[in-house]
């Protein structure tokens, strides 16, 4: 893997830690940190070594969405003041500043845990969208700051209706930059799973993954095609699908294994969440 610029990667017992790496804009998304996201989310879909991944930021935020110093120059403000987009010759054409930024835009079924500190907005959701789920520390917040500053917000709120209910994300939208969603709300409404001390996020968040990464990739990665396929189809199309999953998604060898230890009496430790 390539060195990058606007992230950190490394890898240790199956997990990959992927932290976005511009703390001095508060991991703000430029061009750069897009291509090099594209660049990662598309080599892991081939190594072997990544069987779960925990994505993270650097410094005291998460991500504050596009980098607008960057995205917008006055040449630009100027033109879509008045109506026009630059570069674009009809409305029905434009370039989402976000499509890279995902794991499942770039076709990685692997497992991703998103570990959120500090503030998560806007463009942040592009990735938070399609992360498996959410653990946040105890400073985390979430808004959208769109509608403040006279921008539609389509792209990532959609994104965020995988994680919340729809009026939640229906007033972050519309409320903007004027309120913001605690960690604890969060974890209320089911955008987070687990909420934590922050010095002790990135273990926790860290540890979740490792337990994944033990498990038999297949499985993991059948397991979940059938939940995001359920969650994009009807009910029905999903069951009548389980089978699909069920069988593409078997390794006769790790079943083998798993019911043998099952025999043992072998229990694995847990913990109450």
């Amino acid at each position: 893997m390539s060195e990058h610029e606007t992230l950190l990667v490394s890898i240790s017992d199956g997990v990959a830690t992927v932290t976005l790496n511009r703390p001095e804009v508060r991991n703000a998304v430029n061009q750069r940190m897009q291509d090099e996201m594209r660049e990662v989310w598309t080599s892991f879909r081939y190594d072997d070594d990544v069987r779960c991944v925990v994505l993270t930021g650097a410094g005291h935020s998460f991500c504050t969405g596009i980098d607008r110093g960057e995205a917008i120059s006055e040449e630009n403000n100027a033109a879509m003041a008045e109506g026009n987009l630059p570069g674009y010759p009809t409305p029905w054409m434009y370039d989402d500043p976000g499509r890279d930024l995902g794991p499942k835009s770039c076709d990685l079924w692997k497992p991703v845990i998103a570990a959120v500190q500090g503030m998560a907005c806007g463009g942040a959701f592009y990735m938070l969208g399609e992360t498996e789920f959410i653990i946040a520390s105890d400073d985390a917040t979430f808004f959208d700051p769109h509608v403040t500053y006279g921008m539609t917000a389509a792209f990532e709120p959609i994104q965020m209706l995988s994680k919340m209910p729809f009026p939640e994300v229906m007033r972050m939208s519309l409320m903007g930059v004027h309120e913001r969603i605690s960690a604890e709300r969060a974890r209320e409404v089911g955008l987070v799973t687990e909420v934590v001390p922050r010095d002790e996020l990135l273990d926790r968040a860290t540890a979740v993954a490792r337990i994944i990464a033990d498990s038999p990739p297949l499985v993991i990665q059948g397991t979940m095609r059938a939940l995001w396929t359920a969650f994009d189809t009807s009910r029905s199309q999903a069951i009548d699908l389980a089978n699909l999953f069920t069988r593409i998604g078997s390794d006769a060898a790790a079943f083998r294994a798993g019911q043998e230890r099952f025999a043992s009496g072998e229990r694995p430790q847990w913990w109450v969440r």
